[in-house]
């Protein structure tokens, strides 16, 4: 089952310095997330003023249980407290979406 995950930085003046600790142990464990199909796509969302404040991703789990157990509890935006507001919604991804090979990019 796909999801769509909207999360938003905290506000306060020590987020952008979170976000910088745990970006590099984050986007190490989405490549791994990748490979193994669970994620599909991300992104930063940016400010006016071109500044990381949140991020998008569409995942792939069998259920929101198994999205939160599998991947949410441990993943270091969360554990650095880098996202302040998580939003997940079911969404469905066409197949020709899904069509592409990302596994030759993040190796």
């Amino acid at each position: 089952m796909h999801f769509l995950i909207t999360a938003y930085d905290g506000k306060d003046s020590e987020a952008p310095l979170r976000r910088q600790n745990a970006r590099e142990q984050h986007l190490e464990g989405v490549k791994r997330l990748i490979k193994e199909g669970k994620h599909l796509f991300g992104a930063a969302i940016l400010d006016d003023e071109g500044k990381m404040i949140g991020s998008i991703m569409i995942v792939d789990y069998p259920s929101r249980e198994a999205l939160v157990s599998e991947w949410l509890n441990g993943e270091p935006y969360v554990v650095g407290k880098v996202w302040e507001t998580i939003e997940i919604q079911p969404c469905m991804v066409p197949g020709f979406f899904l069509d592409r090979e990302y596994k030759s990019i993040i190796d």
